[in-house]
């Protein structure tokens, strides 16, 4: 099993008020999945990405990865995991507006001090898998919202990380970018084995996936059918 969760909870201390964000929750994510995680707004979706990611940390239960325990080790251990095994894409893309696309697919390798044509190639390689070969010297405000997520997601994939973290990636497109996004994600688990944790709150964006684990008020519960 490549991540799991046991009996994880997270509590928020507001002056003298407790909030649970998450209750006890065990899941687990195969390697090669597309696990979705849906739920309403403050259900805990994203309390679960920020603390399988170390920028959280729990009130108690544990995070395995590959079977090892991964809370309670320090910042610089996070930091470090996070670097090495993760991949990020957000709702908001957060590229560097000043920097092409193939520079921002770029800029991962060089903190890791990645030498200059391997960076330059493997981002140029990553541009042309998600279909943006012929977009690489775009500035971020040349390029289309779906083509921006497209850029996104080859910047997550250049560090080769064993999990990507998706949180609502599709949120800032209309529908059609967002099934093209959706269906990019897919053939890259599909056809190049990359294992997705992706929130969502749309139950369509949750079909794409390989596997559905549903969130109400921070606890695991059966996910509601989906109709049509």
């Amino acid at each position: 099993m490549l991540l799991a969760t046991q009996g994880l909870r997270k509590r928020y201390q507001r002056g003298d008020v407790s909030v649970d964000a998450l209750v006890d929750v065990s899941l687990e994510v195969p390697e090669g999945s597309f696990t979705t995680l849906t739920g309403p707004s403050g259900s805990g979706k994203t309390t679960l990405l920020m603390l399988v990611s170390g920028l959280l940390t729990p009130s108690g239960g544990r995070i395995l990865w590959r079977g090892q325990p991964l809370e309670g080790q320090g910042d610089a251990a996070w930091a470090a995991f996070r670097r090495r095994q993760l991949g990020f894409v957000m709702q908001a893309f957060s590229l560097v507006p000043y920097l092409t696309a193939l520079e921002n697919v770029a800029l991962p390798l060089a903190v890791d001090g990645v030498d200059a044509v391997e960076r330059r190639e493997r981002a140029r390689l990553l541009l042309d898998r998600v279909g943006l070969a012929g977009r690489s010297e775009h500035l971020p405000r040349e390029l289309s919202a779906g083509q921006q997520q497209r850029v996104a997601i080859a910047r997550a994939l250049a560090g080769k990380p064993a999990l990507v973290l998706a949180d609502e990636p599709t949120g800032n497109l209309d529908p059609a970018l967002a099934r093209d996004v959706l269906a990019l994600l897919a053939a890259l688990n599909r056809e190049d084995g990359l294992t997705l944790l992706m929130v969502t709150h749309s139950p369509e964006a949750a079909a794409a996936g390989t596997q559905r684990i549903h969130l109400e008020a921070g606890r695991v519960v059966p996910a509601p059918a989906t109709t049509g």
